[in-house]
């Protein structure tokens, strides 16, 4: 077996998010249905995490475990052959051959996610599917409430309810909030995260953008550990995979 490690973008806006599902279009099938045909064999595709239906990716890393009887194709030409199959709104940008014993998700050290909020009084039509759509924000405000978030937490007041996982202690490496080519983006790294968690956190720093939250409530509803006093879970389109963190710590042989 020869595991390759595959960095890949996607627009998720036409994909039951990332695991294979049947009768579903998702992006891991279609990778693994384009590996095939790449590779002449079967293939195992493992994703560094479970996106949600709608949910997009700048950086998503998987594995492609490798029978020795598939084409040998140099790692240089993979993309290339990969990203002639796949439809366009599913991009290789890398390849590499790993140690057997990587894992996409379990060698990671933390992940970053960004949440892109539309606040202009149009709706952009060349956003739609890319970002959420809201009044007027202040995003000072927000990035002001974004720093009760960083650190060590119970995070439980932002889990999806109903959520099986029991230790619901995080650590939030950064969390803030921008103006950036004229949309608010939420920016926020951890060493993991609670299923809708930064969902979560995007519906609740609306709140502080609309002047209905302030930063110190903030900090009671994340000692609280209750879900009701948080904000709403947020569309998943405005919702990207930045960033998957390797090595001893965030940021040490990041993938971008």
């Amino acid at each position: 077996m020869k595991k390759i490690k595959l960095d890949i973008s996607y627009l998720g806006s036409a994909y039951c998010g990332w695991q294979v599902q049947p009768n579903k279009p998702t992006v891991q099938k279609f990778l693994q249905n384009s590996c095939e045909k790449a590779f002449g064999s079967s293939v195992e595709i493992t994703g560094c995490s479970r996106t949600d239906s709608g949910v997009h990716a700048k950086s998503f890393i998987c594995t492609a475990d490798l029978l020795d009887s598939a084409n040998n194709i140099p790692e240089e030409k993979i993309p290339a052959a990969l990203n002639v199959i796949l439809p366009p709104d599913i991009y290789v940008k890398s390849a590499e051959e790993v140690s057997p014993d990587f894992h996409p998700r379990y060698s990671a050290k933390g992940k970053e996610y960004e949440y892109i909020f539309c606040d202009r009084a149009y709706k952009d039509p060349f956003l739609y599917g890319r970002a959420a759509f809201v009044g007027v924000l202040d995003e000072k405000s927000m990035d002001l409430c974004a720093k009760q978030i960083e650190g060590e937490h119970d995070f439980a007041c932002f889990m999806a309810s109903g959520s099986k996982i029991i230790d619901t202690v995080r650590t939030v490496y950064s969390c803030r909030v921008e103006r950036r080519d004229g949309l608010v983006v939420l920016t926020v790294s951890a060493n993991g995260f609670l299923y809708n968690m930064v969902r979560i956190i995007a519906g609740t720093l609306l709140e502080c953008g609309r002047g209905k939250m302030t930063a110190f409530d903030l900090k009671e509803i994340i000692a609280s550990k209750d879900r009701s006093r948080a904000g709403r879970t947020m569309p998943a389109q405005g919702l990207y995979l930045n960033r998957v963190f390797y090595g001893d710590f965030m940021g040490e042989e990041s993938e971008e």
